[in-house]
């Protein structure tokens, strides 16, 4: 092995499959790798996959595509969702040496070779066969980091292939995240952001005593080091009143909720196998705004899925923009193999999904505004991050509302107090 092979990663989807990149990517330093950009040259390219689009499964094959022509010479490893769904399939392209699924995607390194496979090695298992959780979290800035504390799901939402790439739910416990933590504050991080696959669903027995999210959020509010906790995405049923009135109160967790919504339709949602109705959403969403009247709230929803028809979409439409969210991420509805989803009927055609996408990432934007508008004149406080961007750095505020500056070295992964005015940003 040459003295300082160099590695370069690439990853598709989630802010959990950043984190676990992060993880992945801090094991190949240890064994003696330099990381580099993908963009360049290197020994080894590492491409993270999703599984949830069939973009993302496109894209796969780009980036390999992309790597072959950096360097023809380089070992080739695809790891994660799609890798563990198709490992056949992406072993058959031209260019990839390994395949790695969920039970080796943190030991594969092992098997890394500095030269071209004959054929790609694929390193699989049956997804039942998980059970074990692996911690990870991502500190490229000092700024901010994510922390996984969840895995898996045992939720069987139908369009959804996520519970058949990473199995069960399963959890960290609470002292291990906690010793995370505390080597995240040593490292001058700022803020945790709390990640998982259902982190609603946050859950062990200690002592014949069942564990939950809440008794984890009580702990880290006590915990030293780390100024602000953020919630990533938390379903709908899942968010209690005691965790929207833990917030309200908190001193350390962000006024910011992130819970998918995917249909205003309660037909459609019927037909997702979604645990919740739009009526129980709409509640968690007044009991925000009621406790916490500046908050963010944003959600997931997905166009064009199986049955939905013009009356469903308006429904769904109207449905957000009275609720007046702050931010929508839209997906566009993807046939997922070995999902129920590929038995209803009701095709939606795929111009008319891309149509409904196009009119919910307007009324997002609108939103958007209408949030920041809403925050004019208010002492927001930003943790500024270390990025120069052309003269400007750039921040979140407590509610997740994304604030420019001009840069300046002594602000940097500090938390500071300005006056907004909606020209200084906009909501990520």
């Amino acid at each position: 092995m040459n003295c300082h092979p160099t590695v370069a990663f690439h990853t598709l989807g989630c802010k959990l499959n950043y984190t676990e990149t992060g993880a992945i990517a801090k094991e190949f330093e240890k064994a003696g790798y330099n990381k580099v950009s993908f963009d360049g040259s290197a020994d080894v390219y590492v491409i993270n996959t999703c599984s949830v689009t069939e973009n993302a499964d496109k894209e796969c094959k780009t980036m390999i595509n992309r790597a072959m022509k950096k360097n023809p010479d380089a070992f080739i490893a695809v790891i994660g969702c799609y890798a563990q769904l198709k490992p056949e399939k992406i072993a058959g392209f031209d260019g990839v040496d390994m395949v790695v699924g969920a039970s080796s995607k943190f030991s594969f390194i092992q098997e890394i070779k500095l030269k071209k496979n004959d054929k790609a090695v694929i390193m699989s298992c049956d997804i039942e066969s998980v059970e074990k959780f692996i911690a990870a979290h991502s500190d490229e800035t000092r700024t901010r980091a994510f922390l996984k504390i969840q895995d898996g799901c045992d939720y069987n939402c139908s369009y959804c292939t996520i519970p058949l790439a990473r199995g069960k739910s399963r959890s960290n416990s609470i002292s291990n995240i906690l010793k995370e933590i505390d080597e995240l504050a040593l490292r001058g991080v700022k803020e945790v952001v709390l990640t998982g696959v259902n982190i609603g669903d946050f859950y062990y027995y200690e002592n014949e005593k069942k564990i939950s999210f809440t008794d984890l959020l009580h702990e880290l509010e006590k915990s030293d080091g780390i100024e602000r906790f953020r919630i990533s995405s938390i379903e709908p049923n899942l968010v209690s009143d005691e965790i929207i009135r833990f917030v309200a109160q908190s001193k350390k967790f962000m006024p910011h909720f992130h819970i998918p919504l995917q249909s205003g339709s309660d037909r459609i949602l019927n037909r997702m196998r979604r645990r919740y109705r739009s009526g129980l959403y709409a509640s968690k969403v007044e009991k925000i705004k009621s406790l916490i009247p500046y908050a963010a709230i944003g959600g997931d929803v997905i166009t064009g899925f199986a049955g939905e028809t013009e009356e469903d979409f308006q429904q769904t439409y109207n449905f957000i923009e009275k609720l007046g969210m702050s931010y929508l991420h839209v997906f566009t509805y993807s046939e997922r193999d070995h999902t129920h989803a590929l038995l209803l009927d009701g095709v939606v055609p795929y111009r008319v999904r891309k149509e409904r996408t196009a009119k919910l990432r307007a009324l997002s934007e609108k939103l958007n505004r209408q949030f920041r508008e809403k925050n004019q004149g208010r002492k927001l406080k930003v943790l500024f991050e270390n990025s120069n961007h052309n003269g400007l750095m750039e921040g979140y505020s407590e509610n997740y509302i994304r604030i420019s500056a001009p840069y300046d070295e002594n602000k940097v992964n500090s938390i500071i107090e300005i006056e907004y005015e909606p020209e200084m940003a906009e909501l990520s």
